[in-house]
């Protein structure tokens, strides 16, 4: 017997006496965005349809962005105060630049020094013009915004260093009394990387972010290898990025969005991320506390203290670069594919509940 025959098919409604007909033919591929276009809420309005999560990302996911941005921007502020307006930041800073080279294996000196003035500009200018052409392929109009509105405020924000003081506190081995902070070419650096990992759609997101991180790891090496920069100079410009990028991507709507339908959670961009963020932060606290070490041969500039001073900038460098990119992946994931209210993964689709 066939106990469910009175009931209809199972997931179906009936049709509500004097509600308007439904328009016919319309399928989850009506509602998609056509390589990316906005649809804006008067549009799906007219179709008699309305998903806030087809126009802009979860509010929450927003502020997520903004929150994580804002902190970003106060920390690049607190790594240059440390760096700049201390004693033990300023010698800290000259003792590894001026014995970085020297220190550091001479593969990997060798390494860092290919990234010349012109070669971080070329490479970082091909990558950033690929991928406004992959937004651009895709139709992501709002999104090639957003990316050009990052990378203008990250330039402007490089012209900080004719700007911020640096006070002279002690004499330091390295002849420079200016102040350069932040570096420029680890933010073209950083900028070229994280435009990527936006423009790119969600399967490709992930291997995206695995070339922005040794790309961005590498120019902020090669800045403090090559003495044009000091370690705080890319830390604060890393963090400078990262905040930026963030709050750019608060600002994210359909164009910047997965297309319906497309929207799934990637256990490539979940993996990396985590990872990154987690080994990112280790690498920052031990770097800490390798400096929290050194200080008192800082001052005096102690032969014991150069090494593991040259060391801890690397491993600061690197965990800071880990952490702005592991951030920005999984906000960038966060708001181009919103799916339940569980988080990034979502809920796996379940048949309608009925009362028996």
């Amino acid at each position: 017997m066939n106990m469910l025959g009175g009931f209809g098919q199972i997931g179906t409604e009936a049709p509500v006496p004097g509600a308007p007909a439904p328009a016919p033919g319309l399928s989850l591929s009506d509602f998609e965005d056509d390589g990316g276009r906005d649809i804006e809420p008067e549009e799906l309005d007219a179709i008699g349809y309305v998903d806030p999560l087809n126009v802009r990302p979860r509010t929450s996911s927003r502020v997520l962005c903004v929150v994580f941005g804002v902190l970003m921007l106060i920390l690049a502020a607190v790594a240059w105060w440390l760096g700049v307006r201390t004693e033990s930041g300023q010698s800290y800073d000259d003792m590894v630049e001026s014995t970085f080279a020297t220190i550091i294996p001479g593969w990997l000196s060798a390494m860092l020094g290919i990234g010349t003035h012109l070669m971080v500009l070329i490479v970082s200018v091909i990558i950033s013009v690929a991928a406004l052409a992959i937004a651009a392929v895709r139709k992501r109009w709002w999104l090639i915004g957003q990316m050009v509105v990052f990378a203008a405020i990250c330039g402007c924000a490089s012209l900080l260093k004719y700007v911020l003081p640096r006070p002279f506190i002690i004499k330091t081995v390295i002849d420079n009394a200016h102040n350069s902070a932040p570096s420029g070419h680890t933010i073209m650096g950083m900028v070229c990387g994280v435009m990527l990992v936006c423009a790119v759609p969600v399967a490709w997101r992930w291997v995206a972010s695995l070339v922005a991180m040794p790309w961005g790891l590498f120019v902020g090496l090669a800045v403090v290898c090559g003495k044009w920069h000091r370690p705080t100079d890319a830390v604060m410009s890393m963090l400078i990025v990262g905040g930026v990028a963030l709050i750019v991507l608060a600002f994210t709507r359909t164009s910047g969005m997965d297309a319906l339908g497309t929207r799934r959670s990637s256990a490539g961009v979940q993996i990396i991320a985590s990872v990154a963020v987690t080994a990112g932060l280790f690498a920052c606290v031990f770097a800490g506390y390798v400096i929290w070490q050194v200080i008192p041969g800082l001052t005096i500039s102690a032969a014991w203290a150069k090494t593991d001073a040259v060391y801890s900038a690397i491993l600061l460098i690197a965990g800071m670069n880990a952490v702005v990119h592991g951030v920005v992946l999984a906000l960038r994931q966060l708001t181009a594919s919103p799916l339940s209210r569980i988080g990034l993964v979502g809920e796996p689709p379940a048949p309608p509940k009925t009362r028996g």
